[in-house]
């Protein structure tokens, strides 16, 4: 038997309140540092203009969201609001890892303190914050994607959100694009070094 037994992929969670930035961040960091893949969520949500089954999301119906959760499917899921799951894959995650992959996830905050509780130390969790909600709530306006009512809907679960930011590793405000992602490409280069 190998004294060296071959190492596993380690973990990247980003998690954040809608309108932070944290995709924008996420997109950054799978250009600048090699050997990331992304993990793919599944979700019920229908798809937004652009968005591609498999690539952005794979779009399940509610009632196929709730066939996967009793298959055991998911290594943690979340109803984030009434039939509007998301999740992480079980399938997705094992091969990739064995083949030594370093797998970031963009996920909920509750799916990302499941995913940090799950994988542990071979897990970095990172919180992007934005610097403030009224910041946050002129982001969500400016996308254009979503009604004044979901937007409050989004500013109240940002707040409820935000008190959970301290049970992560890293809390990174994105308050300045540039500064934001040289931050946190240094803190990433740093976990994922041997």
């Amino acid at each position: 038997m190998s004294k060296h037994p071959e190492k596993k992929g380690k973990l990247l969670i980003f998690s954040a309140p809608s309108g932070s930035g944290k995709t924008t961040l996420v997109k950054y960091i799978l250009d600048q540092i090699q050997g990331l893949t992304f993990s793919i969520s599944a979700t019920s949500r229908p798809p937004r203009a652009g968005e591609e089954d498999g690539k952005d999301y794979y779009f399940l119906t509610p009632d196929q969201f709730r066939k996967k959760i009793a298959e055991n499917a998911f290594i943690e899921f979340e109803e984030v609001y009434p039939d509007v799951f998301y999740g992480t894959l079980v399938d997705q995650i094992a091969s990739k890892r064995a083949a030594g992959n370093h797998i970031v996830f963009d996920v909920d905050v509750v799916g990302g303190l499941n995913l940090k509780k799950h994988f542990g130390q071979d897990a970095l969790a990172i919180f992007i914050k934005a610097p403030s909600l009224d910041i946050l709530a002129e982001r969500l306006k400016q996308r254009g994607t979503d009604s004044n009512e979901s937007i409050q809907k989004r500013i109240e679960k940002a707040e409820w959100e935000m008190r959970f930011a301290n049970r992560f590793d890293v809390v990174l405000i994105n308050d300045q694009l540039e500064k934001a992602q040289q931050e946190l490409k240094s803190i990433i280069t740093k976990f994922l070094k041997p």
